[in-house]
């Protein structure tokens, strides 16, 4: 699946905050976003796309998560933050090779063909992984070494990048092969970048079979990557992403571009980024996976970054002035279902702790607000999307919204004010609610601050809807003016 993922760690964020985020560019899926109660006793988890069944654990957290209204191909619940304050996104569709693969090929379904033959599950994947581990984890350690169990038991279908976080930490795993894991974290003072393509650049091994302090792996990687001569050097020069992944002539359009722009707006005076003897050109294989940032970061640079399209560049696909305007993929794209951007604030009570910032129903066009995660339900403008388009629930909003702005740019300044107005606005209602659960009302009094968020989502999109409706209409082809109108 086609996604964007950032992560910022707690040094590098300006509030102190841990901070992963991701697109879900599922391509036009309606979304919700849930609450799940918690649950005591062991059940079991049938995945759709490949006919597995999973036994998952008793005493399972209460979760958040942005599933598929419909279940046609499974829940894909994108993201979530769980009660004890741990965050997943999951996941980011990463990149490999035929080394890798032929080593440990993906483990995909097999359907019965015919008299004799057997139904032959296939491995787990994006479908399933928030669900099967979101609700059993503590920390975003636990996350990884659960999620590894899982790959190691059952396989995967297909190669992907997944994110936990907690107050403190941030882990970042990415799948090699139908069988075999990596994870590294991310270290405090610095920021992460995936565009779709296999990021770790570099591991320690003497660590991931040590102390397993920053690393962690499957339990045999090192004698995988020795037996199938992935790599000449497993020291401190390691690098997985020339073990484990590509870079081939699509990278090149699809996915290095995105990575360029992001670090581009993080680092823009550590490298040069345009013309002739820049460091990093869009189409590098290079750019590195993790770095200090020349600033801290804030949830309205994420947002902006995942919202992006290559704004001042010769990108730009709205440009009329723009040299190379869309040749490249950008970042905010119109299939991007969810954009999910789950910050723990470890610096406030647990009780408040964790906020998921949404922006729903795709590309740069959105508005982006906040909800609080430690709640039992949330409101029916978000929660109760349906398949069919309706202002009643934000997807939907949210996707008119988008398209009449793509559609006549003239109606941009529209949009923007809108964006702002709902960040800004949603912003104040988090202070607000923060400084009354400091001054000791109870957890419950989140409920009402859902709520209020909501409906002044709802009646900010219903403004703007009429804004950039009218502005497209006086924008059509057959709208002439006369003055006598």
């Amino acid at each position: 699946m086609p996604c964007t993922t950032i992560l910022v760690g707690k040094k590098a964020s300006l509030d102190g905050s841990t901070i992963i985020a991701r697109n879900d560019d599922g391509g036009f899926e309606p979304k919700r976003v849930l609450v799940h109660a918690a649950l005591e006793k062991p059940r079991t988890y049938k995945t759709v796309i490949s006919h597995l069944t999973v036994e998952l654990p008793g005493n399972a957290l209460r979760y958040t998560d942005c599933p598929n209204v419909t279940k046609t191909n499974g829940v894909w619940p994108a993201c979530g933050i769980n009660e004890a304050n741990v965050a997943m996104t999951a996941t980011e569709t990463v990149t490999s090779n035929s080394r890798v693969l032929g080593a440990d090929p993906l483990v995909r379904y097999q359907p019965k063909k015919g008299r004799g033959t057997k139904e032959v599950p296939g491995g787990i994947g994006e479908e399933d992984l928030v669900t099967l581990v979101l609700p059993y984890i503590r920390s975003a350690r636990e996350g990884v070494l659960r999620t590894g169990a899982l790959l190691e038991r059952y396989g995967t279908y297909e190669s992907n990048g997944m994110a936990f976080s907690d107050a403190n930490e941030i882990w970042w795993l990415e799948t090699i092969g139908g069988h075999h894991w990596i994870a590294k974290r991310v270290p405090d003072d610095r920021v992460v970048i995936m565009p779709n393509q296999f990021g770790l650049d570099q591991f320690d091994f003497a660590d991931a079979y040590g102390e397993k302090k920053e690393n962690l792996c499957s339990g045999d990687l090192k004698e995988f990557v020795e037996k199938y001569r992935l790599a000449e050097n497993l020291g401190a020069d390691f690098n997985p992403r020339l073990a484990f992944g590509s870079h081939s002539d699509s990278d090149h359009i699809y996915n290095t571009p995105r990575a360029w722009f992001m670090a581009r707006y993080f680092l823009p005076r550590t490298y040069r980024w345009d013309g002739d003897g820049a460091d990093f050109t869009p189409e590098s294989d290079d750019i590195p996976w993790s770095f200090v940032p020349e600033r801290k970061v804030t949830v309205e640079d994420v947002r902006y970054l995942l919202g992006s399209y290559y704004q001042g560049t010769p990108y730009d696909p709205y440009s009329k002035y723009a040299a190379s305007s869309g040749k490249y993929r950008t970042i905010g794209v119109p299939n991007s279902d969810v954009c999910g951007i789950l910050q723990i604030r470890g610096y406030l009570p647990e009780a408040i702790q964790g906020v998921q910032w949404l922006s729903m129903g795709g590309s740069g066009f959105t508005a982006c607000f906040p909800v609080y995660a430690n709640v039992t339900e949330y409101p029916g403008y978000i929660s109760g999307t349906t398949e069919t388009v309706s202002t009643e629930h934000m997807y939907w909003h949210s996707r008119l919204i988008a398209a009449l702005t793509d559609a006549h740019m003239s109606g941009l300044i529209f949009n923007e004010r809108y964006r702002n107005t709902v960040m800004d606005r949603g912003q104040q209602l988090l202070n607000a609610y923060d400084e009354r659960v400091l001054r000791g009302e109870p957890a419950r009094v989140l409920e009402e601050a859902n709520r209020k968020i909501t409906d002044m989502v709802r009646e900010e999109s219903d403004k703007a809807l009429s804004l950039v409706l009218k502005n497209a209409s006086e924008h059509m082809k057959i709208r002439y003016h006369r003055g006598d109108n």
